[in-house]
């Protein structure tokens, strides 16, 4: 027991202040995610929209996603990290403030879609910004504390969220523009004159450094369509998987709110230790495979028999695949950028996932409407065990180097 909490710390050690101040930047950010988890019920219930009105507006959050996370990096690249960062930490407050106001669809589709542009934009630049502060053999477990940072301010966002929204909607939307300033302002006053780890002969290396666009990387290409699969499987979590616990279980609402808090709960107790392990004892590059495995396994396994424990089995499943898969796909998108490229390349990182959210809650309700969640959970598992062995041929190819020290 001795040697595991030793090894817990560790999974800490070293990690820069720079490091710690972006996921505190995070954590108050996105303890502020207070809208989007009670959008729908707002749409519905307070403005009278229909299901399908209502759904049309949400899709515009991945729409936006996607926008925002292509700009981010084409704007990381041109103006810096920092300043795309300010603006869209700063950018949001005015839209959140704005949005109780927009009460017809057109207006209210073009303020989520311009929300979601904004906010996005900042995912590209705060992974650059990790790879700035980090030294070279923390970068991944930075990635992964600024996770666990994300993770938990989804945990306290939609319960703040519950409580400002059985007062009013409109403490909802401002409660989510005081969070958005909150972090603009620590975030300003902390990192707007502190220098990152770069030393005078990558300076100097970086004028020679020519100039590659991620999208004439073909290889990039393919590992960024495998992580679309990925993301389209994972984020069944977000859309199907709490209809089946509804359809299939009969589960009430607090019931599968249990279930889903499990999984931030256990995202952010062992992230940092599977990834410090993960990182000592394999590489990049096989993590991600038994990363994709393991989602395929956590849907695949609810065909098994039908009992509550199987559920909890499955998420604790789905959680380590997540914490395998994705810090280390960004891992390698570092690894294949350079200083001159890195925004571009986290951006289309970024939309890798934006794209999986988009396609996640339309695949997935589809097959399960027309064929059964049954035919969903075989066709998800049977899709991870392809894009798994399509990981390990693509990255023989890539040739990614170790990470870990020496």
């Amino acid at each position: 027991m001795k040697d595991f909490f030793k090894l817990y710390l560790d999974s800490y050690r070293g990690l820069s202040t720079p490091a710690w101040m972006l996921a505190l930047v995070m954590l108050v950010n996105r303890s502020g995610a207070m809208v989007v988890p009670f959008l729908g019920v707002y749409m519905v219930k307070h403005l009278g929209f229909s299901l399908e009105d209502a759904g049309i507006l949400l899709s515009c959050f991945g729409i936006g996603s996607v926008i925002g996370s292509s700009m981010g990096g084409w704007l990381t690249d041109r103006f810096g990290h920092f300043k795309v960062q300010l603006f869209s930490l700063t950018g949001v407050v005015p839209l959140f403030m704005l949005l109780p106001q927009l009460t017809i669809m057109p207006s209210l589709a073009a303020g989520i879609l311009a929300l979601s542009i904004v906010s996005d934009i900042l995912r590209p630049a705060n992974s650059v910004s990790l790879a700035y502060y980090s030294k070279p053999e923390n970068v991944v477990r930075s990635f992964t504390l600024n996770r666990m940072a994300l993770n938990l301010g989804f945990s306290i966002g939609p319960a703040l969220g519950g409580f400002l929204a059985a007062i009013s909607y409109d403490l909802l939307f401002y409660g989510n523009a005081f969070a958005a300033l909150l972090a603009a302002l620590i975030f300003f006053f902390y990192f707007r004159n502190k220098k990152g780890n770069k030393t005078n002969e990558e300076k100097v290396a970086l004028e020679e450094i020519p100039y590659r666009s991620p999208y004439k990387d073909v290889p990039f290409l393919v590992f960024t369509l495998l992580s679309i699969l990925f993301a389209i499987c994972f984020f069944q979590l977000l859309s199907t998987l709490p209809l089946y616990y509804r359809e299939v279980y009969h589960l009430t609402e607090k019931n599968i709110g249990i279930i889903l808090a499990y999984s931030g709960v256990v995202v952010f107790s062992l992230e940092m230790l599977i990834v410090h392990i993960a990182e000592r004892r394999t590489t990049a590059a096989n993590a991600i495979i038994f990363g994709v495995i393991c989602c395929g396994l956590a849907f695949s396994s609810l065909l098994l028999t039908h009992a509550i424990w199987l559920l909890y089995a499955s998420m604790f499943v789905l959680c380590v695949a997540e914490m395998l898969a994705m810090p280390f796909m960004a891992t390698v998108t570092l690894q294949r950028s350079n200083a001159k490229n890195r925004g571009v390349y986290m951006g289309l990182n970024s939309l890798s996932l934006s794209a999986g959210l988009i396609f996640a809650p339309f695949l997935g309700t589809k097959i399960a409407a027309n064929y059964g969640f049954n035919v969903l959970w075989t066709g998800t598992g049977l899709l991870m065990l392809l894009t798994a062995v399509g990981f390990y041929l693509l990255m023989k190819r890539m040739r990614l180097k170790q990470l870990a020290p020496k």
